[in-house]
């Protein structure tokens, strides 16, 4: 495959060649731990055991990489166990990150309650503001700005292109949470990040059926050491998981147009509505990074988050009142998911800088029919506060 392919054409076939034992169209699980040697340190397939490759991996590898356009893939068990491996890859005692002031609670809670006592250090800044990025950047000490954009949950868009330009001037990295976006709304190693994190879990897999992650890059040597962790370390993604993130990104264009309509309705609803404060949706012309969004994604996502007048309470009634869209934690699947970030996604951040409002309810927007999910809002039985 090549870069100048369309990415359908990638999503469908990059390290995904038919079956070469019986044509198979779907390339099969193989759900194996070990490989024959024809002679000692001689692999028949080139394979020997599947916590260091397997070929359903190499597979959704060779795929991610493709979407991301990049040269290197690595998938893992979690989105965390990517997060993590690459923070055990690239830090050590006495580094520095700049992490979002609104990050994803679980990305924060490795930073401060796992790495933190190895001696890496997370100072929070509001990506949308270059000075805030540059203040916190620390020259020789900051190993990379970590970048979430949109961010979760609050949807800020961050500029990847200059902030890149004011990581790699101090010698920093800089890394891209791209799960809200996917590869297909957004292509960050083109505007010059280093590398790539993903929560296979969410678009990529796309149903909600999977725990995964995933990595991509350029920089061999970067690589090298990262496949080193990833053997050392072991939470590699399991043959099975690895097969349906694949199916999943078969149809992760035509998915995440879908999304992105339905956000889009939803969204001008809600912002319309009397019962709602604030809505967060970088598609609306309102929101501060609607033209950068404009200029970086292709769509705006799936992703809308909306606080509601009268309060927590008020929120929380909003999300127990709904039917078919369902209350729970994640997002990307192809079902609506509705959630209360200050008390479920967002709990570990309580009491720090980046607590969330009680107040705000996260939406990702399923593929449902859009006017259903209007009226399920409008008339959600414990929505009245909203309604």
């Amino acid at each position: 495959m090549t870069a100048t392919q369309g990415f359908s054409t990638r999503a469908i076939h990059a390290g995904q060649d038919p079956d070469s034992a019986v044509g198979s169209v779907v390339p099969p699980i193989y759900a194996t731990s070990t490989y024959i040697q024809d002679k000692v340190g001689e692999a028949r397939g080139g394979f020997e055991y599947s916590r260091s490759s397997n070929p359903t991996r190499t597979a959704l590898e060779e795929c991610m990489a493709a979407l991301e356009g990049g040269k290197h893939g690595l998938a893992f068990a979690s989105g965390l166990a990517a997060e993590d491996t690459l923070l055990r890859t690239i830090a050590s005692p006495g580094s520095h990150f700049v992490v979002p002031d609104d990050a994803y609670g679980g990305t924060y809670r490795l930073f401060a309650r796992v790495h933190q006592r190895w001696g890496v250090a997370a100072d929070p800044a509001h990506l949308t503001n270059l000075d805030s990025v540059a203040a916190a950047i620390t020259p020789g000490e900051t190993k990379a700005v970590w970048i979430e954009t949109p961010t979760n949950p609050l949807l800020a868009i961050a500029d990847i292109a200059a902030i890149v330009d004011l990581a790699h001037a101090a010698g920093a990295l800089v890394v891209v949470d791209n799960t809200f976006a996917t590869p297909y709304l957004q292509q960050p190693l083109e505007l010059g990040a280093d590398v790539v994190v993903h929560s296979t879990t969410k678009y990529c897999g796309g149903h909600s059926d999977i725990i995964g992650g995933a990595l991509v890059l350029n920089d061999d040597d970067l690589a090298e050491q990262l496949r080193f962790h990833q053997n050392a370390i072991g939470g590699v993604a399991s043959p099975f998981d690895c097969w349906l993130v694949l199916r999943g990104l078969r149809t992760l264009a035509v998915r995440m147009e879908r999304h992105c309509d339905n956000a889009e309705v939803v969204a001008a609803f809600l912002d319309e509505h009397p019962r709602i404060a604030q809505v967060y949706f970088p598609g609306l012309d309102a929101h501060p990074g609607h033209d950068l969004a404009k200029r970086q994604m292709r769509r705006y996502g799936g992703m809308v988050s909306f606080q509601v007048v009268g309060g927590e309470q008020a929120a929380l009634q909003v999300c127990e009142g709904t039917s078919v869209i369902i209350l729970g934690e994640s997002l990307g699947g192809v079902e609506s998911l509705i959630e209360h970030p200050h008390t479920m996604t967002h709990a570990s951040v309580a009491g720090t800088q980046l607590e969330v409002p009680g107040d705000l309810i996260r939406l990702s927007v399923g593929i449902e029919d859009a006017e259903d999910l209007i009226a399920l809002l409008h008339w959600a039985p414990s929505a009245r506060a909203v309604c």
